[in-house]
């Protein structure tokens, strides 16, 4: 039992002493440090969709330019810019004046040779023939010429109506009405959006993937659009050809993907993203958070039965929210540090606990350290 000692001073004031502890000092807490729990986990088998993002080109099915193929002044246009048109309307008219007139004298030379060998055919068909069978066929090799002759001017006068060859939105106007337009002209272009095909380059790593799908990939491809305002367009699309070589400068492949457009949304040379999608079955995952990078290579701690941890260099095959795709360095009996990977270093003996790959799995919030 300790003591309490009173001293008195002059002046009436009294002074508590209290005696030293035990040990010789004041009795004082020490700062207690936090333990951070070092959790360990296993990489797990599973089925995961990868997506790859490729910068796109969209083009229309068909898209061709409508030029003039014959010499006037527009005489009419009958559309507005950006309008629907369908197959065979009209889209210019080039004043026919010329051509017509050239196509009626045609076809009076036509007339005039048809009854220069008809005349031609009685007199030899007369007994006895008064001219010979020669001057029938003279007569008819001109009756022939004359035909094909009046056959191009027909020719000519309609190529002064310009139609549409398929149903399609047209482009800006080029030229104006009552322009002077020579042969091949730029008159407008007319585009088939209703199914647009998508381009995008695929490195070719990515392409011998794609193209092993029957045995590291299943199911079915499945192809998304980002539009350049980040909204995803609602229809999926299908990869629809490859290109039959590689760029020898990029070592990429140009993939097509086809997208239904019911309405019209897409439009001939606009741009995007394409978001390939694909299965990946018994991949080797890790949660990110565990591995650690060192001048660009990435690493994990492994700890052995001992409970001794070693760092070891991985590669990863893909990227995922939460979670890494393994393509080496790990496989599922391998215990790697989950949290707690700034507190050890190679070659330390710990102490920890384990938690299974699948509970792990369902609590990802954090990427990489």
């Amino acid at each position: 039992m300790r003591s309490i000692r009173l001293l008195t001073f002059a002046g009436g004031m009294v002074v508590l002493m209290l005696p030293a502890c035990e040990h010789g000092h004041s009795q004082e807490h020490e700062a207690e440090h936090p333990h951070h729990t070092i959790v360990v986990t296993s990489p797990i088998h599973k089925d995961v969709v990868v997506t790859q993002q490729y910068v796109c080109q969209i083009r229309a099915r068909q898209h061709i330019e409508i030029r003039a193929l014959e010499e006037g002044y527009l005489e009419e246009i009958s559309f507005q810019e950006g309008q629907l048109v369908k197959q065979g309307d009209v889209l210019f008219k080039i004043l026919p004046l010329i051509y017509k007139a050239r196509l009626d004298a045609e076809l009076a030379e036509v007339r005039l040779a048809q009854i220069e060998y008809e005349n031609t055919k009685r007199l030899y068909e007369h007994k006895p023939p008064v001219v010979s069978a020669q001057e029938v066929a003279l007569y008819e090799a001109k009756l022939a010429k004359a035909k094909a002759k009046a056959a191009l001017a027909e020719a000519e006068l309609s190529f002064t109506i310009i139609r549409a060859p398929f149903d399609g939105i047209v482009d800006r106007q080029y030229r104006q009405k009552g322009n002077l337009v020579s042969k091949e002209d730029l008159l407008t272009t007319l585009s088939d959006t209703r199914v647009m095909w998508v381009y995008f380059n695929v490195p070719e790593a990515r392409y011998l993937e794609y193209m092993s799908g029957a045995g590291k990939y299943y199911g079915a491809q499945q192809v998304e659009l980002v539009l350049a305002n980040g909204s995803k367009f609602p229809e999926k699309g299908t990869i629809a050809a490859i290109g039959g070589q590689f760029n020898n400068e990029t070592g990429n492949v140009v993939f097509r993907a086809d997208f239904p457009n019911p309405n019209r949304l897409l439009r001939h040379g606009q741009t995007g993203n394409v978001l390939l999608h694909q299965r990946l079955h018994d991949a080797l995952v890790i949660p990110q958070r565990a591995t650690f990078e060192i001048l660009e290579k990435r690493y994990v701690f492994v700890v052995d039965e001992n409970h001794v941890v070693h760092q070891r260099e991985i590669t990863v095959d893909h990227e995922l929210d939460d979670i890494f795709v393994i393509k080496k360095g790990l496989n599922v009996q391998d215990k790697i540090v989950l949290e707690g990977v700034r507190q050890v270093q190679d070659g330390q003996r710990i102490e920890y606990e384990y938690r299974p790959p699948q509970e792990v799995l369902q609590h990802l919030k954090f990427h990489a350290e």
